[in-house]
């Protein structure tokens, strides 16, 4: 199995910025998609971008899209999220995932076998 921590939440004024890292642990031979997804307080867990193993191709949401930027450091079995010109809509908990089947980028959450804990952001106005 493949364990997976995030961190690099915190609390962060609207317009600003805030990397999240994903760390994984275990059986992390294998090539894996990945992705973040998030999830706001009182609605569904929504993807927000994926990127393949070989980090050549990524997806965002359109909500996000030209503010993140998913990439990755297979060396350090890492995946990180660098998000700019946060919004207040950008306020939830974010997770990492694993496609432990298969190498390819998805933005369905039943496409993904392992998950994270969450870490969680705020943008306050």
């Amino acid at each position: 199995q493949v364990q997976l921590v995030e961190s690099g939440g915190g609390l962060v004024q609207v317009g600003g910025s805030l990397r999240l890292s994903c760390a994984a642990s275990g059986r992390t031979s294998g090539t894996y998609g990945m992705g973040w997804f998030r999830q706001a307080p009182g609605k569904e867990r929504e993807f927000v971008a994926t990127i393949s193993w070989s980090g050549d191709m990524t997806y965002y949401a359109d909500s996000v899209k030209g503010r993140f930027t998913i990439s990755r450091d297979n060396a350090k079995n890492t995946v990180y999220l660098q998000m700019d010109i946060l919004k207040p809509e950008d306020t939830a908990v974010y997770y990492c995932a694993a496609r432990l089947w298969s190498s390819k980028t998805s933005a369905f959450l039943t496409d993904y076998q392992s998950w994270g804990q969450g870490t969680r952001v705020t943008v306050s106005s």
